[in-house]
Parts: structure tokens; sequence; C-alpha cells
């Protein structure tokens, strides 16, 4: 709990467009980024929304900052690193920018005026791949391909009923009691055999469905003419 003296400080504390975004963030990561308004936020920062104008301009402004400052948090690809690792350990660091920011899922590709880390990001990617030996056209077939995995992925884990493998056991054997196995064998073969067995856990599902992709990408980019595109 935030004390008396904290908060104080923190009424105190010069109002700076990084400490707008700064807590605009924390406001959409506890709440929800449907409860971002301007008025909430200012009572937040302890100001009258008017102040909040002399540093952003608006709210799109502040989703944008926002958008920005999680594409900061997530390890930027070495150009010279050996590139699956490298595109395995940026998707592994933006699905947990992603966790714990779930806000920002549907909105990382959606802004129009992209940030200084946005660009650093999606530059040091496509760097990567290019110093791979990916052309052009491949390089943004395999930037579409891994990130549409990864959003997707964020998305559904997002949105399943569960958060840990005890909680995920849990509801399998609850979901077993309430259907037939003889009517729905298959899936009462995957529950028992594979999501029951002791230590599933579906976030497991990344790191493989990533690899398939990965290795995919890698046997494009060796492919004679490895411009993407199919043959006529």
């Amino acid at each position: 709990m935030t004390s008396g003296t904290a908060r104080s400080r923190q009424a105190r504390a010069p109002l700076s467009r990084e400490r707008v975004l700064a807590e605009a963030v924390v406001l959409a990561d506890e709440n929800g980024i449907g409860t971002l308004t301007m008025r909430r936020l200012a009572d937040r920062l302890h100001v009258e929304p008017m102040s909040l104008y002399y540093h952003v301009a608006n709210k799109d402004e502040i989703l944008d900052g926002m958008v920005d400052a999680v594409f900061g948090e997530i390890e930027l690809p070495s150009a010279h690193a050996e590139w699956k690792t490298a595109m395995r350990d940026r998707a592994g660091s933006a699905r947990d920018a992603l966790r714990r920011h779930p806000w920002a899922i549907g909105l990382m590709e959606s802004r129009l005026t992209p940030g200084p880390a946005t660009l650093r990001h999606h530059d040091a990617v496509i760097g990567c791949l290019r110093n791979a030996g990916f052309t052009i056209e491949l390089a943004a077939h395999a930037f579409s391909a891994i990130d549409s995995y990864l959003y997707g992925f964020a998305m559904q884990e997002l949105n399943l009923p569960f958060t840990t493998p005890e909680e995920s056991a849990a509801m399998a054997a609850t979901f077993l009691d309430h259907f037939p196995a003889e009517q729905y064998p298959h899936l009462a073969e995957l529950t028992t055999q594979h999501v029951l067995r002791p230590g599933y856990d579906y976030g497991n599902e990344f790191g493989f469905g990533l690899d398939l992709i990965l290795d995919g990408l890698a046997r494009a980019r060796t492919a004679p003419g490895s411009d993407g595109e199919k043959p006529g």
C-alpha cells in the first residue's frame, strides 16, 4: 500500500510527458485500456485534466506513447546474432511484455505515429533477418509470420480460463465429467493422455509452434530463388 508520504511526494513531483505515460500504462495494467480517460489519468496524477494537455496533445498521443513503452521493453535482436536464436529470444521477450501489459496486444501494430522504440524494434528485426541472408521479400514474410503467431498466441493465452498448470488440470478433469468419452473419443484422448499428464503447461505450446515457423523460414531462406514468391 502506498503511504501518505509517498503519495504526497508523488503529488508534488513535477508533471512530465514521461510521468503521464508511465501512469497511463499502470492504469491500463491494473484496470484495462477501456478505463483510460484523461480525467481518470489526471485524478491518479493529482492534477486537473487540462494540465495533461501541456505534455500530451490528446489521448491518441498517450496511446502512441504507451505502445512505444511496451516496445521498449522487448529485447532487440542483434544484427549479428544467429538469426533463429535472435528471433526466438525476441519473440519470447515480446510475449513476456504482452503478458505484463495484456491491453497492448490489440494496439501494438495499430498506431499511425510509431515512436522511437517501436521504430528501433522493427528496424532491428528486419536488420537481423537481412544480415542472415533473407531477401527483402522473405524478411517481410518472416516478420509477418512470426508476429502473427506471436500476437495470436498471446491473445489466445490471455483468454484461456486458467493461468497455471494446476488450474489447467483441474479444468480438464471437470471437462471430462461433462461429456461422454465414447461420443468424443479424440477429445477425451487428448485430455487424458496430454493435458492431464504431470507437468503439462499450455504455455509450452508457444515454443513448439514458433520453432515450426522458424524451421519453415530456414528452408525458404535456402531454397533456390528464395525470394519468398511461389514459382509460376
